[in-house]
């Protein structure tokens, strides 16, 4: 897939193209992007990483090998009609467009080759948590070169797309649930005592510190609890007010909430 088209330029595609530039990916002459009105953010883009900007004309987007949906789920339906009439039959569509259902896609863009990805914006430095769903169209190499992209900006694993609604709410919202959990603990520090600076950096230590224990040890998240947790001691009294507070519910609500509107999502763009 040589020549790549962005259909949008919000934070997702940006996260993307910088973790491309940064990985050397794809070279910045291969890489269109298209907005619907800012262009003052089309021009930023051009500036720092040399991609290049759609032309009027549309001539661009005729010998896209793949075009990437990356415009917000409002405008889908306006976004798919601007290029419509331009793509190959060949063309590769990839969405990364939360709730937005391949057959919406097939409907504004015709029967082809159409994957859906959810990533997240941690791409921005390689360490994006994707999850990839295909369509019966898209030839393995295909399938085989997507991969290859996403995985220069973080991990990939391979769904279905009925399940692309929880992976929105778990990884593509989760970078968001970590910020606000390290947002209300820091707040939570510097009320007990400690600089607003020294909470941050002991919290962002240790998020980094127990993500690399869940990656390397064979343990479950449980038994790493557990080694941490003495009877009677202070990680005891901490775990049981989190318990007593319905922790694990609050968790549950917010995955389930977040499922709950991609899955209207998806059925407002049917």
């Amino acid at each position: 897939m040589k020549k790549i088209v962005f259909v949008g330029a919000g934070s997702m595609a940006q996260a993307i193209i910088h973790g491309w530039m940064k990985e050397a990916t794809v070279a910045p002459e291969d890489i269109y992007v298209m907005n619907k009105s800012d262009h003052e953010k089309l021009t930023s883009l051009n500036e720092k990483y040399g991609v290049q900007l759609v032309d009027d004309d549309r001539e661009n987007i005729k010998t896209a090998d793949l075009i990437i949906l990356a415009m917000k789920p409002k405008d889908v339906v306006a976004g798919m009609k601007s290029v419509a009439p331009y793509l190959s039959s060949n063309a590769v569509v990839l969405s990364v467009l939360a709730g937005v259902p391949m057959d919406t896609i097939e409907n504004g863009l015709g029967k082809r080759p159409i994957a859906r990805c959810m990533p997240n914006t941690s791409a921005t430095i390689g360490m994006s948590a994707s999850a990839l769903a295909c369509n019966d169209l898209v030839k393995n190499v295909d399938k085989l070169e997507l991969i290859r992209l996403l995985k220069t900006i973080g991990t990939v694993i391979e769904v279905e797309e009925e399940e692309l609604h929880v992976v929105t709410a778990l990884s593509g919202s989760g970078p968001a649930y970590i910020y606000y959990y390290v947002e209300a603990f820091e707040k939570a520090a510097v009320a007990s005592g400690l600089t607003s600076q020294v909470a941050r950096d002991l919290l962002v230590q240790t998020l980094a510190g127990s993500a690399e224990m869940l990656k390397q040890s064979s343990d479950t998240p449980a038994s790493l609890r557990k080694q941490v947790t003495s009877p009677g001691g202070t990680t005891e009294a901490g775990i049981e007010a989190l318990q007593e507070s319905g922790f694990a519910d609050i968790l549950a609500r917010c995955l389930k909430e977040s499922e709950t509107r991609s899955r209207e999502l998806g059925k407002r763009y049917l």
